[in-house]
């Protein structure tokens, strides 16, 4: 089966590369599927769940955002963040969205909306990839 390279990044480091068959990505206008061969493509990122497939095995990473560019052979993704499903603390995450949720319910008037969204939904995205882990067969 063909495959193609993927790289993914973030700011402070080289998260993954590898040969793989399938992604899957949260562009802003939905989930798009990469294969092999993919027309070129350039697009912005929204927080959410990447999904790599490598040799029928699927495995998550979640990302608070970024871009991702798409050659025929070749995709990278320069993510803001990206956290592997192994390296999430979901007690961490679920207290990060608790905290969220208060900033946004009690609204100060000098409060950065988009800012506490942003958290929001990256604290929304890993909660997501990492109750993976509980739901994967032992």
């Amino acid at each position: 089966m063909p495959t193609f390279q993927l790289d993914i990044v973030s700011a402070e480091r080289h998260v993954s590369s590898n040969q793989v068959d399938l992604l899957v990505a949260p562009g802003v206008e939905g989930e798009m599927a990469i294969l092999p061969s993919h027309a070129p493509l350039l697009t912005v990122l929204k927080p959410g769940e990447i999904r790599v497939v490598k040799d029928g095995e699927d495995s998550f990473i979640a990302v608070s955002g970024g871009f991702m560019e798409v050659m025929p052979e070749k995709v990278t993704i320069l993510a803001d963040t990206a956290e592997r499903l192994d390296e999430i603390d979901i007690e961490r995450a679920e207290a990060a969205l608790k905290a969220a949720q208060e900033r946004i319910a009690s609204a100060p008037v000098d409060m950065d909306l988009h800012r506490a969204l942003a958290s929001l939904r990256r604290s929304q995205a890993r909660i997501k990839v990492a109750r993976r882990r509980r739901n994967r067969p032992l």
